[in-house]
């Protein structure tokens, strides 16, 4: 209990609650808060350090679900039009890129917290839960980890549900797992690596039932890939004034992988618990942030990347299809088909011919994630694939 409390209060203090932490010391945070335990980092090409093989240039870099298709042509000119002042803070733009999410979501600035990115965010809130709760996280067996994994460094536990027959996440059997012991329930909608949204309906009367016995962090990267992002969408369940966390990121739609931006909708009281382990935005550069609000309000390149995505993605059922493989439909910017060699060989293989993909197993079945890129990347990673399957 004492290095719990030793380690929460060394977190707390005014270093990382700097408005302008360094990306330099941030990583220091992240390194000393791992000095009993590590969290397996990936390196670029998607493998963990110790089985990256000698492999070429990528051809295709289909592994970190980002969008080939670049920024809007109005975020590349913010960028070059906040160069010539970035050289102040950008305390101005970060407080109009709040200002432009609160009015669109119904809420109060106070209900918003910004980060580098929703892995920030993401970060913050499993710190808080594990250190300042010290109970379990639930969550779904085949999900996205990034929370969980860094709980775990915390000593949060985590109590996983399998997913339904459907690969969706299941609601009823999170509600039933919940307990006294219950730190947060966690869940991925749309799902990583899955690709599956669960029923808006069901999962709003799920947010209002279980809330009330313990919050509930649901991660919103991909919803602008689903066909009605509004309704899918539970910010809706914070504007009732119930116990939800809803974060969102640039890094998928917005093609702001490498530049950074994300958000966090909860509770006032909520983000000024978990503000105490994030940077409050001091993580985020002037031209991001400048850039942020111009991709933000530029919905005709919002409906530009969701055709492109949906286009590619097409072409990749079909061609799947055609070989006889079963997919799971997928609203994200990625899909998972399950593969009949081992996945580490297959993995290996594939970036051998220049194709970064990602791999995993559940219930001892491998599968192949691959993410959506451009036609001539996608025809580049089905070639690939029909040499390595035939």
């Amino acid at each position: 209990m004492s290095s719990s409390i030793n380690r929460r209060n060394w977190l707390k203090s005014g270093m990382l609650l700097s408005a302008g932490l360094a990306a330099g010391n941030w990583t220091e945070v992240l390194a000393e808060s791992r000095r009993t335990k590590k969290i397996p980092q990936m390196l670029p090409s998607g493998l963990l350090e110790h089985e990256a093989p000698d492999i070429p240039p990528m051809k295709a870099r289909l592994l970190a679900n980002e969008n080939p298709f670049g920024p809007s042509d109005k975020a590349k000119q913010a960028i070059k039009d906040a160069i010539d002042t970035s050289f102040r803070y950008g305390w101005e733009g970060k407080r109009e890129f709040v200002n432009l999410i609160a009015e669109k979501e119904g809420v109060t600035p106070d209900h918003i917290l910004l980060g580098a990115g929703s892995t920030e965010l993401l970060n913050a809130a499993s710190w808080y839960f594990a250190l300042e709760t010290e109970g379990k996280i639930i969550s779904g067996d085949l999900t996205y980890d990034s929370l969980i994994r860094t709980a775990a460094v915390h000593g949060a536990g985590c109590d996983r549900v399998p997913l339904t027959s459907d690969f969706k996440l299941d609601l009823k059997g999170m509600a039933d797992g919940v307990h006294n012991g219950t730190s947060m329930v966690y869940i991925c909608n749309p799902n990583n690596p899955t690709g599956t949204t669960v029923d808006s309906k069901e999962l709003e009367d799920f947010c209002m039932r279980v809330s009330k016995k313990t919050p509930i962090f649901i991660d919103e990267a991909y919803i602008d890939f689903t066909d009605n992002p509004e309704e899918k969408s539970m910010i809706k369940c914070i504007r009732k004034g119930y116990d939800i966390m809803v974060a969102r990121t640039f890094s998928k739609l917005h093609a702001f992988a490498g530049l950074r931006i994300g958000y966090l909708v909860a509770l006032p009281a909520t983000i000024t618990k978990i503000k105490e382990y994030a940077s409050g935005g001091g993580t985020i550069s002037a031209p991001s942030s400048a850039a942020a609000v111009a991709s933000y309000q530029d919905t005709d390149y919002h409906k530009y990347a969701y055709d492109m995505n949906n286009k590619s993605k097409g072409y990749l059922y079909k061609t799947l299809e055609g070989m006889g493989m079963e997919y799971i439909p997928s609203e994200t910017s990625f899909v998972l088909f399950p593969i009949a060699v081992d996945a580490q060989a297959f993995r290996k293989q594939m970036f051998e011919k220049g194709v970064g993909i990602q791999t995993r197993n559940y219930k001892d079945q491998d599968y192949c994630r691959v993410s959506i890129g451009t036609m001539d990347e996608m025809k580049v990673f089905t070639k690939a694939l029909k040499e390595i399957v035939a």
